[in-house]
Order: C-alpha cells, then sequence, then structure tokens
C-alpha cells in the first residue's frame, strides 16, 4: 500500500521544532566556541627540552607544572578557567627559540610565556615579547642585560639575574689580600657573571678574566694563563668558576696541581649532577640560589616532600625556579581575576610579592626583576650523598644586596 502524503509529510510541530534547533545551533556555535576558548588561559613554556642545558630545562619544566598543581590546589583552574601549557623546545639556539615563541604568540593565541633556559635565548626573546605585547616571564636565564639595557616592559623574571649571584658569592669571596682569576663562558651568562662580580668586588682584587668557548672540554690552556697570573702573587689566590650546562667539566683544572700554587677553587650554586666534583672542595666557600636543604617555609616542604613522592629525588637547583615562576603566573591571575590583558598584568605584577620554594620574591617596578634572597654555603662532604652538599652560613636577604637597575626605562 502506498503511503499517503499526510502519512510522510512532517507535522507543523516538527517543522517548527526543527527550525528552532537549527537556529540554536547556528546561534550557539561561535558563542559556544567563543566561550571555550574564554575558558581557557594559554601559556607557552619556551625551554631547553634538548641541547646543551637539557638538563636545566627539564628541571625548569618539573617545577613549573608542580607550581601550578600547587598554586591552584591541584585544580589547574584560575577565576574558573583551565591553564594549558604549550611546551616549545629552542634547542639552546637563539633563533630558533625566537620562532617558537612568535609561533605561540601568533598561532597559538598564547597568553603569556614563560621560559628559556640560556640567556643567549632569552635575549633573542625580548624583542619578540614587545613585538606582540605580551609578557614573556624569564625562568631561568640568568645575564643583567635581560632586565637590563635589552629589557623592555613585556619582561618579568624571576629568576637570579647575575647581579643577584655576583653580590652574593662576593660576601664570601671578597677579602683584603685576596687575588681572584675568574673562569667563564664566552657568552652573555658568563660575561655579564663576570661584569656583575668585578663590580660587586670592593676588597679583593680581580687579576685575570679567562673566557672560553661553551663547548670547551680541554680546559688546560685557559687554565695555565689563569696559573701564570696568580703563581706568584702573595696572598690568597682564588680562580672562580662561572660555568653552565652540560659538556667538559672545568673543575678537572684541578689536577693541574694547583695545591703546589696554593690556589684554591671556589664557585656558586649548581645542580647536584655537577655538585658531585664540589666534594674535591671540602669547606669550599660561595653563594648559591637555591639547595633543597636550606629554605625553612611551607612552599618548599610541600616542594621537597612531593618531588620525593613523584620522583625519589630531592628538588634541584632549577625545580624551584620553575615553582616560582608558575606560582608568579598564577597569583598575578588570580589578582586579575583570569584577565588577561597584558597591561593589566604588567600593572598587577610590578611590585607583586608572593611565596615561592625561597621564601617572598617580589618583583622591583624599576625592572620587573623579582628580589630574592641568596644562600652563602660552606661545602660539606657527606657520605650519604653523591654531591658535595652546601651547608648554610647565613641567608643574604634581598635588603642587604645593592642589586643596580641597569635598564633604561
Amino acid at each position: 500500500m502506498t503511503p499517503t502524503f499526510a502519512a510522510r509529510r512532517p507535522s507543523r510541530r516538527l517543522l517548527a521544532t526543527l527550525v528552532a534547533v537549527a537556529a540554536g545551533i547556528a546561534w550557539a556555535l561561535p558563542g559556544a566556541v567563543h566561550a571555550q576558548a574564554k575558558g581557557e588561559i594559554k601559556i607557552a613554556h619556551v625551554y631547553s627540552k634538548s641541547g646543551p642545558l637539557e638538563a636545566y630545562g627539564k628541571q625548569t619544566q618539573t617545577g613549573f607544572m608542580m607550581g601550578l598543581d600547587y598554586a591552584t590546589n591541584g585544580t589547574m583552574m584560575v577565576a574558573g578557567k583551565k591553564l594549558v601549557v604549550i611546551e616549545k623546545d629552542d634547542q639552546g639556539k637563539p633563533d630558533v627559540g625566537k620562532s617558537l615563541l612568535s609561533a605561540a604568540y601568533g598561532d597559538d593565541k598564547v597568553d603569556i610565556a614563560v621560559g628559556p633556559s640560556s640567556s643567549g635565548v632569552a635575549l633573542a626573546l625580548l624583542p619578540v615579547a614587545e613585538e606582540y605585547k605580551k609578557i614573556l616571564l624569564v625562568e631561568p636565564a640568568v645575564a643583567d642585560s635581560i632586565t637590563g639595557d635589552k629589557w623592555n616592559k613585556y619582561i618579568f623574571r624571576t629568576g637570579r639575574n647575575s647581579s643577584q649571584d655576583a653580590i652574593s658569592n662576593a660576601v664570601a669571596q671578597d677579602k683584603a689580600g685576596t687575588s681572584i682569576a675568574t673562569l667563564a663562558q664566552d657568552y652573555a651568562f658568563g660575561r655579564d657573571g663576570v661584569k656583575a662580580f668585578r663590580e660587586s668586588i670592593k676588597k679583593a682584587k680581580i687579576v685575570h678574566e679567562e673566557y672560553l668557548p661553551t663547548t670547551t672540554t680541554d680546559f688546560t690552556a685557559g687554565a695555565q694563563r689563569i696559573i701564570d697570573k696568580l703563581k706568584d702573587l702573595p696572598g690568597r689566590k682564588v680562580i672562580w668558576i662561572i660555568w653552565a650546562g652540560g659538556g667538559g667539566n672545568p673543575f678537572k683544572i684541578a689536577d693541574l696541581d694547583l695545591k703546589r700554587y696554593n690556589i684554591e677553587i671556589v664557585t656558586g650554586g649548581n645542580i647536584m649532577p655537577a655538585m658531585v666534583a664540589y666534594k674535591q672542595f671540602p669547606g669550599m666557600e660561595g653563594a648559591t640560589y637555591y639547595y633543597f636543604g636550606i629554605p625553612k617555609n611551607p612552599v618548599n616542604e610541600w616542594l621537597v616532600a612531593n618531588h620525593y613522592k613523584t620522583y625519589k629525588t630531592p628538588p634541584d637547583f632549577f625545580t624551584a625556579g620553575g615553582m616560582s615562576a608558575a606560582i608568579a603566573v598564577v597569583e598575578a591571575l588570580k589578582k586579575t581575576a583570569g584577565d588577561t590583558n597584558t597591561e593589566k598584568l604588567i600593572k598587577t605584577m610590578e611590585g607583586m610579592s608572593f611565596e615561592t620554594p625561597k621564601g617572598k620574591m617580589t618583583f622591583r617596578k624599576e625592572d620587573h626583576q623579582a628580589m630574592q634572597s641568596m644562600y652563602h654555603f660552606k661545602i660539606k662532604v657527606d657520605p650519604a650523598f653523591a654531591w658535595g652538599v652546601p651547608e648554610l652560613v647565613r641567608e643574604i636577604k634581598p635588603e642587604e644586596m645593592d642589586v643596580p637597575i641597569r635598564n633604561k626605562r
């Protein structure tokens, strides 16, 4: 039996419903997409997932994710918005980092960026942040010029700078009658570090600066030049090493029988694998940014306990920095109620204080450098640890360090 037309025809009620649904979809889809976009805060993390500073980068990423977890109480939400982290591997190459940050701001539409590991890469990223008018929170690149003469208003830094390193290390080394030679890598990190150290030394005398390529594995020639400058001098004689990343081990210069000339090796803090070499120098004094056993505060207690729980090891040097950066981001977003408008964030972050594994940090208004404590240490050899253990001599508080403002603001 052939069905009648009436049987095949949809009812007027059904037609009206279908039209209404179609109209609703046409209206709702753009709004839904917009609502979804409005419900996310995108953060790019540009760091050395590979390359010479891979170990630093991976620690920073671990700390950053742990910091977001801590600061959001495990929700990864701020003001009802989901935090989305997009990782970018700059490989320690300035041109790669610059391209990746441009893509993050331009294509991924990230609201804020964090990183990188290398000072050389950081200097390439600064103008990109200015071009896109988006915040770049620098962690852990150290060179003074990042918040100095290369700075722009979109740059903030939770990591310490070369001046903070230098001033705190001068506390340990700046003694009358001491002659110092420096051994550093020939790029922004090394040169800015030595420059700041030289400016911080008031009583001792710097007699030689030795710069070697970052790829150096044989330190014999450079060490010999240093020895020739120091060996015949009276008083205490010191080689201050400022070195970052994998590759060669500058502490191998200790094999050149420095004791024959009464020459000491001194340095600042580092990651724990690098501090294995410190066991050769019990009693060595210096200053460090972080060592998990030093700061006594609730944030560090949480970090240490949860890092042990998850990774069966203590958090390292750059893990604390990554966590500090994450806490800074979340605290700023909480204060703006999730508003990612750049100008509003800048206004909020200038002068902002926040609690980190190192205690309180404060972004200085003039250059957005985080003012923070450093730690004067003395190396102790403990059979329980594979590395030389930095024991606290004293905390050097931010107000004790006259950290120069080096930008042109």
